[in-house]
């Protein structure tokens, strides 16, 4: 359904970490500025939900390293302590507190233990405390390392407590913190990128080498989205293939290629992708920037992005020709109330996943009480030391507003099924268990889907319908994750655990060229779009949201705002246009740069080849190879890849007396006599009469193939005799499946011309 935006409160935070304000002096510290962070980790998924990152002590039942930082007053004298936390299982009325920490004022702690009481973000009062003139320590000391959580602490001599609403809060944090009402002003952008997954740095990447001048937002510190290491989802979809190969070459560049997900940190690669993006002196690199509103003079028009630096306040103004709302969320296209839409039930979740590894001597993990209460039938065994991609929940919570509760269910999930290797029912077999890395990054699959001129849908990809500018090929399967049954029926209200649906209609070799009408908004007319927010259907986002399709999608994206750059106009235009001119860029290496929008491309000598297909290359063959896909299909044929030495991108297979045709034609060049040689993969339930005839002219014959035996020809080709055709003839060959004894086969004809021997005159 189409969903009006939600306003948001977005609120920033200042590098100053206090400041006095008014007759009775208030110090206000923001957790995200402390000088040293020690074992806490920056949290910045969910300021959309609670206005502003936080620091959570992810200690994996370990309790992690103080952070601290220094503050100072000008008055003496007793002030009320308050703390912003969160009991953060208290929604679900679990027992226990694992979220408990202390705040240390000069190395003493206070009383009061914190982020044990309120299932939502409050002001935790603290207590009082005596403070000298002058500067003082300020200390974070977690207790249990299972994700305490701290916003901001305020130290105050006014009775008035800090308020909770959002508005209310906002306006105290701003007068706290001393914001400053002028932002720094970053312009003269061809294209400003805000996300840094897959499909910005596919997109910024593009279009800098393009001549643009880029601005690439990401609000963590490091880039890849889900395909970093924060979340270690390893790189999935077939690139550098379809109708224009180039496209991948990019994303090649700077994809993981982890043989787990999983997996190590080291495996996906953050230090790379950051060293491809910093080489490009075109691109400007924001990291722990949080993009947090848009700027309009026209209704239809994006003049700028605002954003914050997380960790510093700094606040920004990013003015652009053109931007990219890459942020997986559509979170820029909703801000700037481009029309989109969200599937309001059974979407695809969000998964954090874990691993365990095991070591020489016995070991111990605290009882979780708080944990989902699990038994080691309750949910799939983490084979070969991994919690897998389908430790998923969410599928009917708030992906927007919800996002923080549905990453700390599936804390408890995984928490609760390592208590229950250790401390329950698996005890006896997991004594050396020791828990290695849990994801607090959380990655979501499914949220909104930004509108385009085109909403490509399952009847699109599956149909292969044809559009003039598809230009982004799709081969992953259809894939829809829905709660697994076997696994669901404890916790009805939100399952933990997905069973991946696939629907394998999708051309998986070559690739459904996605059309670029998919890429930009139908109402913005300056916002393009690319990665898991494009303009699909719920259905359609199962095949295209996987990692190097999106980073694909970017690269599309970067090409078009240069030619929007060059000729001052707007992604629309690209396609209604200068679609020829599109199609010629598609066509350059990924390594192709230009110094300028208007000087020539320059092709470096490392650029990747062009790519042939994964099968034989038709190209490279003797005589005119004609692959399947250039034949006329008609029936039910499956396509597959499993026996080798096949032609192009797949071959196709159909039941016998199924009706299906696959019909072969060419037009000669000259007369001669030629060799009609059909290429099909053997196999022992092929048929042994496959009908095939061939039509010359007017005159036809039928010949009766054995597929269950080897071709014996080069390149495995089977001779189906030799012809003579005379120039501009029409020649047709078709394969058919009537009475054909088994599965019937088609890959290629090949037609090669008979060269009689040269006779050599006698002496």
């Amino acid at each position: 359904m189409i969903r009006p935006l939600r306003l948001l409160l977005l609120v920033t935070i200042c590098a100053t970490s206090s400041l006095a304000w008014a007759a009775e002096e208030t110090v206000f510290v923001e957790a995200e500025s402390f000088r040293e962070p020690g074992g806490w980790s920056l949290d910045t998924q969910f300021i959309t939900e609670m206005g502003s990152p936080y620091l959570l002590a992810h200690g994996l039942g370990n309790p992690v390293a103080d952070a601290t930082t220094t503050f100072k007053v000008t008055e003496g004298g007793k002030y009320r302590v308050y703390v912003r936390t969160k009991d953060w299982v208290a929604r679900w009325k679990a027992p226990g507190k694992p979220g408990r920490f202390q705040l240390l004022i000069n190395g003493q702690p206070l009383a009061t233990e914190f982020g044990t009481e309120s299932a939502n973000w409050f002001w935790q009062p603290g207590g009082d405390v005596e403070l000298k003139p002058g500067e003082h320590r300020l200390a974070l000391h977690d207790l249990t390392g299972f994700d305490g959580r701290c916003d901001a602490i305020v130290l105050t001599k006014s009775s008035q407590v800090p308020p909770i609403a959002a508005k209310e809060l906002a306006a105290y944090r701003a007068k706290g913190l001393g914001l400053s009402e002028t932002p720094t002003i970053k312009k003269g952008y061809d294209l400003v990128v805000v996300g840094g997954g897959y499909a910005g740095v596919g997109a910024a990447l593009s279009a800098a080498r393009m001549g643009c001048k880029v601005a690439l937002i990401q609000d963590r510190g490091v880039l890849g989205g889900n395909g970093s290491s924060e979340v270690r989802v390893w790189s999935m979809g077939l690139i550098r293939r379809g109708k224009y190969p180039r496209v991948g070459e990019i994303v090649e560049e700077f994809c993981d290629h982890a043989k787990k997900s999983p997996g190590t940190a080291d495996e996906f690669e953050d230090a790379k992708k950051e060293r491809i993006v910093s080489a490009e002196d075109k691109i400007d690199l924001f990291l722990h920037t949080f993009a947090n509103g848009v700027k309009k003079s026209q209704p239809a028009r994006i003049d700028a992005v605002k954003a914050f630096n997380v960790k510093t306040g700094e606040q920004f103004e990013f003015w652009g020709k053109l931007f990219v709302d890459a942020t997986g969320h559509g979170t820029i296209g909703a801000q700037a109330d481009a029309a989109w839409e969200m599937t309001d039930k059974g979407r695809m979740g969000m998964s954090n996943m874990w691993t365990w590894d095991e070591v020489r001597s016995p070991t111990t993990f605290p009882e979780t009480p708080w944990a989902l209460p699990l038994t080691m039938k309750d949910f799939p065994y983490p084979v070969d030391h991994h919690g897998q991609w389908f430790w998923e929940s969410g599928y009917d919570k708030d992906p927007l507003q919800d996002a923080e509760g549905i990453r700390d269910w599936n804390l408890r999930a995984v928490f609760g099924a390592f208590n229950a290797m250790k401390n329950g029912d698996g005890a006896e077999k997991h004594r050396n268990a020791i828990l290695t890395w849990v994801a607090f990054i959380g990655g979501p699959r499914e949220s909104r889907r930004l509108t385009g001129d085109v909403v490509l849908t399952q009847e699109d990809i599956v149909s292969k319908r044809e559009f003039p500018d598809g230009c982004v090929p799709s081969t992953w399967s259809i894939d829809l994750h829905y709660p697994k049954k076997q696994f669901a029926e404890k916790f009805v209200d939100n399952p933990f655990i997905s069973i991946a649906v696939h629907d394998q209609r999708i051309d998986r070799a070559y690739g459904y060229p996605v059309p670029y009408r998919c890429f930009y908004s139908k109402d913005i007319n300056n916002l393009f779009m690319a990665g898991r927010n494009i303009s699909v259907t719920h259905e359609a986002l199962g095949t295209t949201r996987v990692m190097k399709t999106c980073g694909m999608m970017g690269e599309v994206v970067g090409k078009a705002a240069y030619l929007c750059a060059l000729h001052d106009c707007q992604p629309r235009d690209v396609y209604e246009s200068y679609w020829k001119e599109m199609d010629k860029l598609l066509q350059l290496p990924g390594k192709a740069r230009r110094q300028s929008l208007s000087s020539d491309v320059v092709i470096p000598a490392d650029a990747m080849s062009l790519p042939g297909p994964p099968g034989l290359d038709p190209a490279r063959m003797e005589g005119v190879v004609i692959d399947n896909r250039d034949a006329k299909v008609s029936g039910n044929w499956t396509s597959g890849s499993g026996l080798n030495g096949y032609v192009g991108y797949e071959y196709l297979y159909a039941s016998a007396n199924s009706g299906a045709k696959v019909k072969y034609s060419w037009k000669t060049a000259e007369e001669g006599l030629i060799s009609f040689r059909l290429i099909y993969g053997a196999h022992e339930n092929r048929g042994k009469a496959v009908p095939v005839t061939i039509q010359i002219g007017n005159s036809t014959k039928q010949v009766l193939v054995d597929m269950t035996k080897a071709p014996a020809g080069k390149d495995g080709s089977h001779e189906l005799g030799r012809f003579e055709v005379k120039k501009g003839e029409e020649v047709f060959v078709e394969i058919g499946t009537e009475n054909a004894g088994g599965v019937v086969h088609a890959d290629a004809l090949q037609l090669v011309k008979i060269v009689p021997p040269v006779k050599t005159p006698a002496p």
